[in-house]
């Protein structure tokens, strides 16, 4: 499977045309993803578990890739990257399940990006044999909670707390869960 993830190509449109390419982020992306996410705004770098700002951190993932833990997707228009989604699989007991992270550049938000790279990260999943998918989203991102429902996802759990701000402030985590098999049915 891991032959075929290297390969994965997607090509989708979105509401106003334009074209967007899906596929594995590569080692030969590493100035893109850096281009990506210098323009970060301080408001939604709070809501990162790294400083993505940060070259060594970019530096690390780029090191680092391997598909068979994390599998970074990225969207690309006009070879520039616009749009960054990872699976996090889970192992042991948890390797029917990935956590599923996204982010898009400003511009891109609200034009049906968000949906093409939930909707591709949900076909990879099911191919690969998972059977769950799990996001974790600060309570107060609202319109981050709706886009996920609107793909199937349901809220799971509240979490009070869980998230620290960088100023040491705490929101609650929604757990939302997207099951891309049947619940079994028992008597």
């Amino acid at each position: 499977m891991l032959e075929q993830i290297a390969v994965f190509r997607h090509l989708g449109t979105l509401s106003d045309g334009t074209r967007v390419l899906l596929r594995p982020l590569t080692k030969e992306d590493r100035e893109k993803l850096r281009a990506f996410f210098a323009p970060i705004s301080p408001e939604d770098l709070q809501y990162f578990r790294s400083d993505v700002t940060n070259p060594a951190v970019i530096n690390g993932w780029i090191d680092n890739l391997d598909y068979a833990k994390v599998l970074p997707i990225v969207a690309i228009v006009n070879d520039r990257i616009v749009g960054q989604a990872t699976l996090h699989f889970g192992a042991g007991p948890y390797r029917h399940m990935a956590e599923v992270r996204i982010f898009l550049c400003k511009e891109f938000r609200r034009r049906g990006l968000g949906t093409l790279v939930l909707r591709t990260l949900s076909e990879l999943a099911r191919k690969m044999g998972l059977q769950r998918l799990m996001a974790q989203v600060v309570a107060d991102q609202r319109q981050v909670i709706k886009a996920f429902q609107s793909q199937g996802y349901t809220l799971e759990a509240t979490l009070p707390d869980h998230f620290m701000m960088p100023d040491g402030e705490t929101r609650d985590i929604v757990i939302l869960i997207q099951r891309l098999t049947p619940q079994r049915e028992e008597f």
